[in-house]
């Protein structure tokens, strides 16, 4: 039995060894790539727009130089940390997705605040009938919208894909009831980086 573990655990250094390093970071525990994928030009847009968000972070508060991690692959940002409200997590992400060049925004932000079980169903409704609202108006492509809800105002992040489409997007989430208001982020396709394969 001691002779098996001991060759499993020199197996399994071994074959560490020839896949690369472990790594914790933004998105766990993994395998490092030994190349990576992206253009040259990519990783430098990438690079450059990962450092303008961090800097409008920073100038926003100090605090989140320790409390936010981001990374940008492919003009996506990838956000991670703990807020101390909904408010702050929800402005951050309409900080990164008003970072030129983004392409879409994944916040898995913690909120450090405590549960309010009959504020997060109406939140929940709202956004609920919001997604429905875009999936069933044919003027919208319901895919490129992201959707948060926090004590009745509706912050919708998004790329659409004309001015109308825009618009429509907005009364759409004027038009729910019970919405006390409606915070948009949506940024025209003209207006962003577009990758021609």
């Amino acid at each position: 039995m001691k002779n098996k573990f001991l060759l499993i655990t020199s197996l399994l250094f071994i074959l560490n060894g020839c896949v690369g390093t472990s790594s914790q970071g933004l998105f766990g525990t993994g395998v490092s790539i030994a190349i990576d994928p992206r253009s040259l030009g990519t990783q430098i847009d990438d690079n450059l727009m990962q450092k303008n968000f961090v800097a409008r972070l920073l100038l926003e508060d100090k605090k989140y130089l320790l409390r936010i991690n981001s990374k940008v692959l492919d003009g996506r940002i990838f956000i991670t940390g703990k807020v101390d409200d909904p408010e702050e997590k929800l402005k951050i992400t309409k900080m990164a997705w008003e970072t030129k060049g983004v392409r879409s925004v994944r916040n898995n932000i913690i909120i450090k605040e405590e549960f309010n079980f009959k504020q997060s169903a109406v939140d929940l409704l709202i956004t609920s009938q919001l997604r429905t609202a875009l999936v069933l108006n044919k003027k919208i492509k319901s895919t490129n919208y992201n959707i948060d809800t926090y004590k009745k105002k509706i912050y919708i992040y998004g790329i659409a894909l004309s001015k109308e489409e825009q618009k429509e997007v907005i009364k759409e989430g004027k038009g729910i009831p019970d919405v006390e208001r409606v915070i948009a982020s949506i940024l025209l396709v003209e207006d962003l980086r577009i990758q021609k394969d």
